[in-house]
């Protein structure tokens, strides 16, 4: 409830300080009209509960309000700089273009990682039968806890958001070669998960999948050092809805979930213009 609460104040925010009115702007020695901008950096997930559905050839069940986490790499060297490695954190990548001074359209990579919590106490309603497993029955909103031989179940190579947005940009303040700027946008896309599952006594399973797709808005603060380069921190938040998650080798074994998330994400970034020699 928290995390939806914060997504409807998100996208009011974004709307009262960016699309609602004309903020004054300092304009320094450029404009962004054809820029290309590229950004690289790390975010930190939040995630609300969210009731799973599992159903195969031998099974039929849902699981109410699952809690899950996100799973932050230690920072280091390696892996967030090596050449090899560098993807295995939670990472944010995105390219874009400026239409004109204030407009953009992006592409971007939100690669988060949404792990279960394991031994959670989780309600359970449907039927399991013919699993060679303690858990063969029918279930009518019972308790049950979701330990190892049961289920395991995370998106953590990962949680792909791959989506394109439509920004602002209303610059605040300049001071020499240090220019502030507030950015907002809303996106979507399509979720390109990369499940790691072990359901019941079928073998894990873990390959990439198009399982759903996200919407999304976000806002964000932006330090301008000279004329290309620029740090950034952003609070994003959404929904995602996955209908076609897959669990097991076979493709009649499905799960299906939604829910929102929430992202605080830091990046760095570059920009440039083809045309301009500056």
């Amino acid at each position: 409830m928290r995390l939806n609460l914060f997504i409807v104040a998100l996208l009011l925010i974004g709307s009262q300080f960016g699309y609602g009115q004309e903020s004054k702007v300092y304009r320094d020695h450029h404009t962004r009209k054809g820029d290309f901008y590229f950004y690289w950096g790390w975010n930190s997930s939040r995630y609300t509960t969210s009731d799973i559905h599992f159903s195969g050839t031998d099974y039929n069940f849902t699981l109410d309000k699952v809690i899950a986490n996100d799973r932050p790499t230690a920072f280091n060297v390696d892996p967030y700089f090596h050449l090899q490695r560098f993807t295995i954190p939670q990472y944010n990548f995105r390219i874009g273009y400026f239409l004109n001074d204030r407009y953009s359209l992006s592409f971007g990579i939100d690669h988060m990682k949404y792990v279960m919590q394991a031994d959670q106490t989780a309600r359970i309603s449907g039927e399991i039968r013919n699993s060679g497993t303690e858990y063969d029955g029918v279930y009518d909103d019972e308790d049950i806890v979701l330990a190892k031989g049961f289920l395991e179940f995370e998106h953590t190579d990962g949680l792909n958001y791959v989506n394109v947005e439509a920004r602002r940009i209303d610059e605040l303040m300049t001071f020499r070669y240090f220019t502030l700027a507030l950015t907002e946008g809303l996106g979507g896309g399509v979720l390109y998960p990369r499940t790691n599952a072990t359901l019941l006594n079928n073998d894990r399973y873990d390959e990439f999948n198009i399982a759903g797709y996200g919407i999304s808005s976000v806002l964000g603060l932006q330090l301008n050092i000279g004329r290309h380069f620029f740090i950034q921190s952003e609070v994003k938040g959404g929904f995602i809805n996955l209908p076609n998650v897959r669990t097991t080798n076979s493709s009649s074994d499905t799960a299906s979930q939604s829910f929102w998330f929430g992202q605080f994400n830091v990046v760095f970034g570059a920009s440039w213009n083809l045309k301009s020699k500056g």
